[in-house]
Parts: structure tokens; sequence; C-alpha cells
């Protein structure tokens, strides 16, 4: 007999195989880093299911798209940029790759992603990229 959680767990992972938990941080003020991935995952076809964030910079972000967009969400949330943990993307890299290699009716699977962000905003005077010598 199993525990009543296992089979909690296993009847999650069946309805979304893809339900992929990652963590993150960026140096980006944590409003327009909110903004910034909302705007990459819809525009890539995503839907965010729920977004928060804390005092204490903490970006919290739900979301779920078609698994044939998995490189346009992997894109959008670089573009944002965030530094996934290397678990992340490693999970994220699998995702794509099997996405590609999957027969056409399984590219309309749902993958879920629970993102945190750990945010570290930098307070520059000015551009936080350095200037390239002339």
């Amino acid at each position: 007999m199993r525990p009543a959680a296992f089979h909690v767990e296993t009847a999650r992972t069946d309805a979304i195989p893809w339900a992929i938990q990652m963590r993150a941080i960026s140096l980006e003020e944590p409003g327009r880093l909110v903004k910034l991935l909302t705007d990459g995952i819809i525009g890539g076809g995503g839907w965010v299911l729920s977004r928060s964030r804390s005092d204490s910079g903490m970006v919290n972000l739900l979301f779920e798209f078609e698994r044939r967009a998995c490189v346009e969400m992997y894109g959008a949330l670089i573009a944002a940029g965030i530094d996934l943990s290397q678990s992340g993307h490693i999970r994220f890299t699998e995702l794509c790759q099997c996405s590609l290699h999957a027969s056409k009716d399984r590219g309309a699977e749902i993958a879920s992603i629970d993102l945190e962000i750990q945010t570290f905003p930098v307070e520059t005077g000015g551009n936080s990229c350095p200037q390239q010598p002339d």
C-alpha cells in the first residue's frame, strides 16, 4: 500500500507531465521584471496564471504554454534578464528537446512552470553595461 500523498503527486504528474519548478536570480527591479516576463510570456503564446512580488525582492510566476512554444518561452525568460539555476536550464533544455522530437499532436500538450526569482536590484548612476573602448 502506498501513502496517499504519493497518489496525489502521481496524479498531478500524469495530468501535467511537464510541471517544472525553477529558481533564478535577476538584477532587474522587481516591478519591471514582472512586466517584462508577463509581456514576454503572453507575447510567446503563454498564459500567466499568477504573479507576485514581495518586499524582499522575491518574484513568483506561475505560467503555462503549449509545448510547441517552449523555445519562445525560454527566450522570453532570458530576454527579461533572469539567470536560471543550472537545473532550470537543464530542465528547460530537456523540455525543448523532447518537444522538438515529439509527435505533432504532443505539441499541443501544456507545460507548466512555477518560477521563483530572487532579485537584487543594482542602483547605478548610469548604464550598467561596460563601455567599449573607442
